[in-house]
């Protein structure tokens, strides 16, 4: 990597990583709480829904929220998911994801805090890196980018950000994979960082291991530099 591209990267990270960046990202949502439980439920469920049209995923995780309202903690142990999203509604809840997908979810995480009292410690007993655990707990592969659950991730992870929040101090930002987009591949690609433009986790990993040369405590910083260009200059 140039010294120019390298610059370039450490410049975009201060122009793109600051609080104006949440009005108009799924972010947003999980920041109206202040509770660590209503913080993860809402940036779990809103990073699920975190793709196709930007409005359609902000109109539709506001239509989540009203369901959930001023705590998704108590609503989540409240069980009134088991009316609102039925296990055999298979109709669209969002794009691909059914109401009975809602509900597994929030089967799944009615479990977590029956036995946890945090998302972040029900994930401790899952082996492997942040989205593995993370992975484990949702039944789905961490062989693919899985860049909606990274994003959140990134979300819990970081620390010392306007944007992320830090709060699973038991998980290191160092570990965490660059959720992959098309505005970040695309961008990666033009610079170099990788060789290809390829929705893969190889290149998800290529890209974060790029990144990691120039933020090596927090590589995560330079999704904010690739996606933030990418989405200002298209």
């Amino acid at each position: 990597m140039t010294e120019d591209i390298e610059q370039k990267l450490r410049e975009w990270a201060v122009t793109y990583h600051c609080a104006d960046f949440i009005q108009n990202d799924p972010v947003q949502f999980p920041h109206r709480y202040t509770s660590k439980q209503d913080i993860e439920i809402s940036g779990l469920l809103t990073a699920i829904m975190s793709f196709g049209n930007r409005s359609q995923i902000l109109k539709k995780a506001d239509d989540l929220h009203t369901y959930m309202g001023a705590s998704p903690y108590q609503y989540v142990l409240s069980r009134r998911w088991e009316k609102d999203f039925p296990a055999g509604e298979r109709s669209s809840f969002y794009r691909m994801l059914s109401y009975a997908d809602f509900h597994s979810y929030f089967r799944r995480l009615h479990t977590a805090y029956s036995e946890y009292d945090s998302l972040e410690d029900a994930l401790q007993v899952y082996p492997g890196r942040p989205i593995e655990k993370l992975c484990s707990f949702l039944d789905v592969s961490s062989k693919s980018p899985q860049k909606k659950l990274n994003m959140f991730l990134r979300w819990m992870v970081r620390q010392g950000s306007e944007v992320d929040f830090g709060i699973w101090k038991s998980f290191d930002s160092r570990e965490l994979v660059i959720p992959l987009d098309t505005h970040v591949c695309r961008v990666a690609y033009l610079l170099e960082l990788t060789e290809s433009e390829t929705f893969s986790l190889k290149n998800a990993q290529r890209i974060t291991a790029a990144l990691a040369e120039v933020f090596p405590d927090d590589p995560c910083l330079g999704d904010f530099a690739l996606f933030g260009y990418g989405v200002n200059h298209k």
